[in-house]
């Protein structure tokens, strides 16, 4: 009833969702201002036209400004619940085979991913791990957008019986019987409550896949039900807290821009090549990238069906327009009980689009930075390499299902080449505390 409410009053109120192949608009990073059509008659400054250097600034690591809050999460830039989420995200016992931590398929060495078509945690996955640096910048998480806040996504691979495959009272049990988390989490949120009555709080219960603890979850009283998921939503909210702080540094683009305002042509030089420079070009103007690519972090945070085969052996997989529906459902999202957010908090959820052939097999932008690392490619590691991706949008093929956003862009081989030559320039380390790539010192 509740969706259904939702889709009735949301018809009319909806974020238009931006098509990618959609000439006369643009899809835009909501922390840029729109890329703008470039007149070949404009003043070049360095081979630039003003408009040009207007949407290489918007590009520009430096353009993206401080993380905002997260109204949901009155702890998200806590550093004591940053250090119990990061004591949390590294720690295999938050599983039930005690081998899986959040770190298994969000690794730091691999820009937080793992490497595979398909995550593995304790089975395999029917999606792959997109990295979770910058993430918090974005209104939506999972390839799908199935939870609208980072400590709502947090929880949704706990109780997945293929990632983390446990349940809420174990995760509680967890934290309360061990003295040191007892202490992290009781300074942050205040005492624990009782748990040690196992007839109320069994060791093993949630509403989850598994038939007996789902049952010992529904035996339970709402109240102690609810006492338990206030300690699994501060769980997630620490580790989003942690998360909160990965972040991407800057890159030779970057640089390369930064030359580009100071009039410095000997530095621009040095920071590309003349073939990644041109890859740039191709990149902000007939390769179409930009339209979806765009913002410091090159995405725009929306969802758009680029014509992905399904993954070999797999189901057609309908993505966004079934993700809108879980996010809307969502006890821990931002309108529900746990959301730490005031009644006009949570616009992107009130006013999100969850009807329309759009949202059909429609996934998320994932952000180009340290694309190079995060090999394979799409949501089920469809494509291999950047030049396999490359060569897809380039001919823009029919989609399996669905409205594709693709159209062909006819570049080539040696257009494709300089593409992919730019995209390198993206790479750089991470600008982040070394400390935070592994777990806390006791």
């Amino acid at each position: 009833m509740k969706l259904k409410i939702y889709a009735g009053i949301l018809l009319w109120l909806t974020v238009f969702l931006t098509s990618c192949a959609a000439p006369e608009s643009t899809a835009v990073s909501p922390t840029t201002s729109p890329p703008t059509a470039v007149p070949s008659t404009e003043t070049t400054t360095l081979g630039w036209t003003n408009n040009e250097i207007a949407t290489l600034k918007s590009l520009w690591l430096d353009s993206l400004p401080d993380l905002p809050p997260d109204p949901s999460n009155a702890y998200g830039d806590n550093p004591e619940a940053a250090v119990l989420g990061q004591q949390i995200f590294f720690d295999t016992r938050f599983s039930s085979n005690g081998r899986v931590s959040c770190a298994t398929c969000h690794q730091p060495d691999r820009y937080f991913t793992d490497g595979l078509p398909l995550s593995q945690g304790v089975g395999q996955t029917g999606r792959g791990a997109p990295t979770i640096v910058g993430i918090a910048y974005s209104p939506w998480f999972f390839w799908d957008g199935r939870r609208d806040s980072q400590w709502a996504q947090a929880l949704g691979p706990m109780e997945s019986a293929v990632e983390h495959g446990a349940n809420r009272t174990f995760y509680a049990h967890t934290l309360a019987d061990d003295p040191d988390y007892r202490a992290l989490y009781e300074a942050i949120f205040g005492p624990l409550p009782d748990l040690s009555d196992r007839s109320r709080f069994p060791d093993s219960a949630g509403p989850v896949e598994d038939e007996t603890a789902n049952a010992a979850w529904e035996a339970m009283s709402p109240a102690d039900r609810d006492a338990i998921n206030r300690i699994f939503a501060n769980m997630g909210k620490a580790i989003a807290a942690y998360e909160r702080q990965i972040m991407p540094g800057p890159a030779s683009f970057d640089a390369y821009v930064a030359a580009l305002l100071d009039g410095d042509e000997a530095a621009m030089q040095t920071a590309l090549t003349e073939d990644e420079a041109a890859g740039l070009r191709l990149f902000i103007g007939e390769a179409k990238c930009i339209r979806c690519h765009n913002g410091p972090l090159f995405t725009n945070n929306s969802f758009h069906n680029a014509a992905v085969p399904a993954a070999e052996g797999a189901a057609l997989d309908m993505g966004r327009i079934k993700g809108v529906q879980e996010a809307v459902e969502n006890e821990f999202n931002c309108l529900g009980p746990y959301s730490d957010a005031g009644k006009d908090d949570c616009a992107e959820l009130r006013y999100a689009k969850v009807m329309g052939q759009e949202l059909i097999s429609a996934f998320k932008v994932p952000t180009l930075r340290n694309v190079v690392k995060t090999a394979p490619y799409m949501h089920a590691g469809q494509f291999a390499t950047l030049a396999e991706v490359l060569d897809h949008y380039n001919h823009a093929p029919i989609p399996p299902i669905g409205h594709s956003d693709l159209v062909p862009l006819n570049l080539s081989d040696g257009e494709l080449a300089q593409l992919e030559a730019f995209l390198h320039t993206l790479s750089s380390p991470l600008a982040v505390n070394p400390a935070l790539l592994a777990p806390p010192e006791n």
